[in-house]
């Protein structure tokens, strides 16, 4: 029989995310988990896919039914901030333009060497993070299905890829060993933030 390694393969496409900037939206039920998933998600964005630390923006909310709303009004208002900084942008360039002088009357500058900086404006792709566990209730079944389902609605809603970072495990144990929190578990928001870059590459990719 061939041998079979659970888990997502790796991409045979570079993922560089050096110009992207990606939302992370976590919740606070179940932080300690939840914060090792956002740390994996963030590093290996960072180290892997050279997204600069500066463009991703972390913020969070009270629990996972919470997610679907606050990721599409994150999405929502900076496209809207991009949208009226680009139309200022313009009107700047504009101004500039008519008060430039003739080549003759200005001496010229000397070479100025450009860094990076923060992007601001539109979200590239967001990545959505809990942790539920089963209780006693039917509570964690309906939190599961009304999560999932509008996490879904939000990135078709938006046309911006939203990785679905929800942990849904049936006791502590599986979440400690999926945030890679025991001696064999591996931390799946590693796998998100390679998504987050892949999908946002994705979308802007020529075919």
């Amino acid at each position: 029989m061939a041998h079979f390694e659970k888990g997502v393969t790796a991409s045979d496409k570079e993922l560089n995310g050096e110009d992207l900037r990606v939302l992370i939206v976590h919740t606070r039920w179940n932080l300690p988990i939840v914060e090792a998933l956002v740390k994996g998600a963030k590093d290996t964005m960072v180290s892997k896919h050279k997204v600069l630390p500066e463009n991703i923006v972390i913020e969070s909310v009270p629990g996972a039914y919470e997610l679907p709303f606050a990721a599409k009004s994150l999405i929502q208002t900076a496209q809207a901030q991009g949208s009226s900084a680009s139309s200022d942008l313009i009107a700047s360039a504009t101004d500039l333009l008519g008060d430039l002088t003739t080549a003759d009357d200005k001496t010229p500058d000397s070479p100025k060497v450009k860094s990076k900086s923060a992007k601001k404006g539109a979200f590239d792709a967001v990545i959505c993070v809990g942790v539920l566990i089963k209780g006693s209730t039917m509570h964690f079944e309906y939190i599961c299905d009304a999560t999932s389902q509008g996490i879904m609605r939000v990135g078709l809603d938006t046309n911006v890829p939203v990785v679905f970072g929800v942990l849904t495990c049936l006791d502590d144990k599986q979440a400690l060993n999926r945030a890679g929190m025991d001696e064999n578990g591996h931390n799946h928001g590693e796998d998100w933030g390679s998504a987050a870059v892949e999908m946002a590459l994705l979308k802007s990719r020529s075919l």
